[in-house]
């Protein structure tokens, strides 16, 4: 086992080895401090989205995995996905059709915050964040795929999570809004000192994230 300190904050993954079958898909130790980007590379089917799965919570029972998951010192290997307070960006924003922008930002809020006053301005605040200003009666359908990707930050961010965990999150964005994209993510990251892995095919998403880079292989 590796001799690492795990009180320190941030996400730590600690002697994490996955598998399917006999085939070794991830195994790495790895510290992930706030507001700091790990980068996983590698192309499809090589373990990066089976990588977050495990520190998510939701990973394939196709797939062993052994190691700890461990965040500002709290080790979550073994809790429910919902306790783990991992915010997930995807490619698509998944935002649900049937529910405003506002509607949207307001479902992710914590149950600990009460008063429909109180929690508009925090839904208020959270799209000046992500320069939506004045957008929350909007149809989320009338969006611009910028505006819903920004939607979509917006609400994992009110979720209040303790990392941000961002599978091909740029990758449909045409190149133009992909940068813009990565700035306000990364600087939100950093804002909010979130430890971030980043799962991406593109080299001009790990430059524009710092921080290390693994390559996983085929």
């Amino acid at each position: 086992m590796t001799d690492i300190v795990t009180d320190r904050a941030g996400l730590l993954l600690q002697d994490v080895v996955i598998r399917h079958g006999d085939r070794v898909l991830v195994a790495l130790t790895q510290h992930v401090a706030p507001g700091e980007v790990l980068t996983v590379m590698g192309p499809s089917g090589a373990g990066k989205s089976t990588l977050l799965g495990f520190i998510g919570g939701f990973l394939d029972p196709v797939f062993d995995a052994e190691g700890r998951v461990i965040v500002d010192g709290d080790d979550i290997t073994d809790a429910a996905p919902e306790t783990r307070h991992a915010g997930l960006l995807f490619q698509d924003p998944l935002l649900f059709p049937h529910m405003s922008v506002a509607g949207n930002l307001m479902f992710a809020l914590p149950a600990d915050i009460r008063g429909h006053m109180a929690r508009m301005a925090l839904v208020d605040e959270a799209l000046r964040g992500v320069e939506l200003e004045g957008l929350g009666a909007r149809d989320t359908e009338t969006l611009s795929g910028g505006q819903k990707a920004r939607v979509a930050l917006a609400r994992v961010l009110l979720s209040r999570p303790r990392m941000l965990l961002l599978d091909e999150p740029f990758s449909k964005l045409d190149q133009a809004l992909r940068g813009q994209m990565r700035e306000l993510v990364f600087a939100k990251a950093r804002e909010s000192r979130l430890p971030v892995l980043l799962v991406t095919h593109d080299p001009a998403d790990a430059q524009a994230a710092g921080g290390t880079t693994i390559t996983l292989e085929p």
